[in-house]
Formats: C-alpha cells, sequence, structure tokens
C-alpha cells in the first residue's frame, strides 16, 4: 500500500470498522496516522479496502460521473471493447463493456453494487445504447457478500446478433459465453498473430470461439485447425466460420489429450492460450507443469521456422517466470527459440504500474528453430 498498491487485506488492519460502513467510502490511514487516501471498504471481504483516489473523495455520484466520463472518452471512437475496467479507470470493481449497441456491465464489489442505479443512469444517458446486461455472475460477487445474477438493467435485450470485430464477423448473444461474452483481451493479437499464417498449417489451442483461427485462416493459412474442451464454443466458432466462409477444421476435446497425439513437425504456426492455470499464487508451481508441457509439445510439432504464440492469463506468473518455462522447454525439445513479439493485453485493458494484478495477460511469439 505504501508503494501505492489499491488494496488492503483484513489481515492488514488493526480492527475492522462496524458493518454500517461495509460498501462505503473511507479514508485509510498508516500506523503514523498519515492518510493514504479514500477506498471502498466491505468487512465481509478479505480485500477490505480498495482505494480509489490518494485525496479526500466520497464513492458517489459527482466521483463516479466523473471518473466514468474520464474512461469512456480514452475509448472514445470504439465500437466493441472495454470502456470501463474496474481499479484501472478509478472504479473498483465495476466492468463495462461494449458490444455495438449492447453494453454489458459487471457489479463485482458491494460499493458499486449500491451504486449500481446510478452508474446505469450515467451510461444509459452518455451512451444511449439499447440495452445494458448485468452480468453479474462472477463468483467474485460471493466474496463480497453479493448474490449471482443476469438480468436487464435497462432497455431491452436483442437476439443474438453478428458483431463485426476486427474486420470479421462473430455470433454475438449477451447472456451467454464466457465473462461478457466474448474474450476482448486478445482482440488486438488476433491480427498480429495471423501475419504470420499465409501459406501455413496453424493449430489454434484453445480457440474458443475461434478469434486467431479465424483471423489466420481469413489471412491465408493453407489449413487451420482449432480445438477447445466446450461444445458450446466450439459450436460457436463454427458458426463465425461459416458465417465468414472460412474453411477450418473444429475439434472438441480436452488440450492436453490432443496435443500428445500430435506428429513431431506437423504445423507451422501454433497459438496456445489456455485459460488461467494459478488463479492464486499457491498454484503456480503446479501451473508451471502445465504450462512447460503444452508448449514443449507445442516446439516439437512445429517444423523448422515455424511461430509459436502463446500466452498466459495467469497474472502471478510474470514475463521472467513465463520465459524460463520457455527456454526449459526448447531445451528439452532440443529446439532453439528465436524472440519475435513479447505480447500484452488489448490497450483498452489499460495497466496499471503501482497495480501488478491490472497485468495479467502476457505472451510471447516465437520462431522454431
Amino acid at each position: 500500500m505504501l508503494r501505492g498498491h489499491p488494496w488492503v487485506y483484513a489481515n492488514e488492519v488493526r480492527e475492522l470498522l462496524a458493518p454500517e460502513w461495509d460498501g462505503r467510502a473511507v479514508e485509510c490511514r498508516d500506523a503514523q496516522g498519515r492518510i493514504l487516501g479514500s477506498g471502498i471498504y466491505n468487512g465481509r471481504s478479505q480485500i477490505v479496502w480498495r482505494g480509489f483516489s490518494t485525496g479526500k473523495e466520497d464513492f458517489g455520484r459527482e466521483y463516479l460521473s466523473q471518473a466514468l466520463e474520464r474512461a469512456c472518452r480514452r475509448r472514445e471512437g470504439r465500437k466493441v471493447g472495454r470502456l470501463v475496467w474496474s481499479e484501472s479507470d478509478g472504479i473498483p470493481g465495476l466492468i463495462v463493456d461494449r458490444y455495438g449497441p449492447v453494453l454489458v456491465a459487471q457489479f463485482l464489489t458491494l460499493a458499486v453494487d449500491r451504486q449500481g442505479e446510478m452508474v446505469l443512469d450515467w451510461l444509459q444517458e452518455a451512451l444511449q445504447p439499447v440495452c445494458i446486461l448485468l452480468r453479474n455472475d462472477a463468483p467474485s460477487r460471493e466474496k463480497e457478500g453479493l448474490a449471482r445474477e443476469v438480468r436487464v438493467g435497462r432497455g431491452v435485450l436483442p437476439e443474438a446478433f453478428w458483431l463485426e470485430l476486427g474486420g470479421l464477423e462473430f455470433y454475438y448473444e449477451a447472456d451467454s459465453g464466457q465473462k461478457t461474452g466474448l474474450y476482448l483481451d486478445q482482440c488486438e493479437q488476433h491480427g498480429r498473430v495471423a501475419r504470420f499464417a499465409e501459406g501455413r498449417d496453424v493449430l489454434d489451442v484453445f480457440c474458443n470461439q475461434g478469434g486467431f483461427a479465424l483471423h489466420c485462416a481469413k489471412a491465408g493459412a493453407r489449413t487451420v485447425t482449432g480445438i477447445d474442451s466446450s461444445a458450446e464454443a466450439i459450436g460457436r466458432a463454427q458458426k463465425n466460420a461459416e458465417r465468414n466462409g472460412l474453411s477450418i477444421h473444429w475439434i472438441c476435446e480436452n488440450a492436453f489429450d490432443f496435443m500428445k497425439r500430435q506428429k513431431p513437425e506437423s504445423r507451422d504456426l501454433i497459438i496456445l492460450d489456455p485459460p488461467p492455470f494459478a488463479k492464486a499464487r499457491d498454484r503456480v508451481q503446479e501451473a508451471m507443469k502445465g504450462y512447460k508441457e503444452l508448449n514443449l509439445r507445442a516446439i516439437l510439432q512445429l517444423r523448422p521456422g515455424g511461430v509459436l504464440a502463446t500466452y498466459s492469463c495467469s497474472h502471478a506468473i510474470g514475463y521472467e517466470r513465463y520465459r524460463e518455462m520457455l527456454a526449459d522447454a526448447a531445451a528439452d525439445a532440443g529446439r532453439r527459440l528465436r524472440l519475435l513479439e513479447i505480447c500484452h493485453q488489448s490497450a483498452d485493458h489499460p495497466v496499471w504500474l503501482n497495480m501488478p494484478e491490472s497485468e495479467y495477460l502476457r505472451g510471447y511469439v516465437l520462431e522454431v528453430l
């Protein structure tokens, strides 16, 4: 906290406040009585205080209106993408994503939930969406003492529709799919990786709804295979390929089982974009074993000159540790890796340097020699 981190845990305070302070803004002071800033408090949460200002502020209409306006102005012109991202935009626990005419919001802290109607009013007036859907189904709400739900906050939820994203059309249904319907944090990477696809045999592992696979097929890949264990995701991916007139082979299977059966030097481009293997620091060692197994098998499958695009969305695993794992995997495979690019989450998911948790998506694009 003294270095600007916005969280204070329950075991770091002398005593908890009375329950009536839950969901309200309070000042935080250090052991010498110096004010560290204003934050939202919840004694029922492991994170009892989440800072939103270094000054004295109330978490009310005036502050929230200004913070929302700043966040949306930073993303001005985006038709699809993240508009508000929690602490990175000064509103801990609020996520707002735009999918064309539909906004999808998540209220993940008690304080934001209590200000929910005000937030919905502001979004409706400022952005004029046809609907604001509340996807308050994240498990983290339970840690704040909140129930999980999905409901319409404003407007009327439209039927599923086709959404233009990166020059391709994606089938979008706001009340289903992961997170708020699509993974927006990788959108910028889809096109960057597709630059290596022309004339190549491509494998997209953990393909979800096909973001990487679709862009690679559009870029002129010779063959494209996408694999995911979710039948729902594969179904969406098939719809997307058909809509865009692209030929892709989709497989619904566990990725680890699939990778074990593949022949050496059978691909030219492999994308590994798994879900988080380590959601907490005590799972990092176990997670690294999984990452190494996947990357080792991918390296063996790539022909000389092939490209590996590999990612981790486990915030507890930094670039250096992931890079060391890749070096170990290359050594075990008897291959060399040349660094082409270091990858980050999309710019609409900004990183706050004082909060390492805000930088959670990391990756490397590598040439296998």
